[in-house]
């Protein structure tokens, strides 16, 4: 088996893992709930092929949607963010991403920040807008994604940098 399909499958099961055995249980002052395992979509192979990351995608956020009992909310986000992936890549990276020559871990630290940062906002947006499902609790929604998003931003850059490894 090729070693980036095992080391995508390992990062799958660990984000869930922890993401189900951790984060799912923190609720700090109503606002503040971490999402990590978006991880998986952000740091997906570039040149892979799309409708795999928009499957696997599905299967992360139905696998985090069946332990949380939250009705599909987790998949919609997912299957979202994977959807516009490509066209936030063009945007941040511009001709690296058309040359295939684009590595998030890689990437300096203000493009990194700005594409984590985009995808997981989108994705809290829309997944605390299907969670309310009322545009008259807008203020709430947008705290949590705000306090949340950014709760999630530094746990993902945490984990890229605890686990990229540096090779010479």
């Amino acid at each position: 088996m090729n070693n980036s399909i095992t080391h995508n499958i390992l990062r799958f099961v660990f984000l869930v893992l922890i993401q189900i055995a951790i984060f799912n249980n923190i609720n700090f002052l109503g606002y503040i709930n971490p999402y990590p395992y978006v991880l998986f979509i952000v740091l997906f192979p570039i040149g892979d092929n799309r409708a795999l990351l928009l499957f696997t995608s599905f299967l992360l956020g139905l696998t985090v949607d069946m332990f949380c009992n939250s009705g599909g909310m987790h998949a919609a986000s997912c299957v979202t963010i994977a959807y516009i992936r490509p066209w936030i890549l063009q945007s941040i990276f511009g001709l690296a991403y058309e040359y295939n020559a684009v590595k998030v871990v890689k990437a300096g630290f203000g493009q990194r920040l700005l594409f984590i940062t985009i995808l997981v906002f989108t994705h809290h947006l829309l997944l605390f807008l299907l969670e309310s499902f009322n545009f008259s609790d807008i203020i709430y929604i947008l705290k949590k994604t705000l306090f949340s998003g950014a709760f999630t931003v530094l746990l993902c850059l945490i984990f890229i940098t605890l686990f990229s490894v540096k090779r010479r």
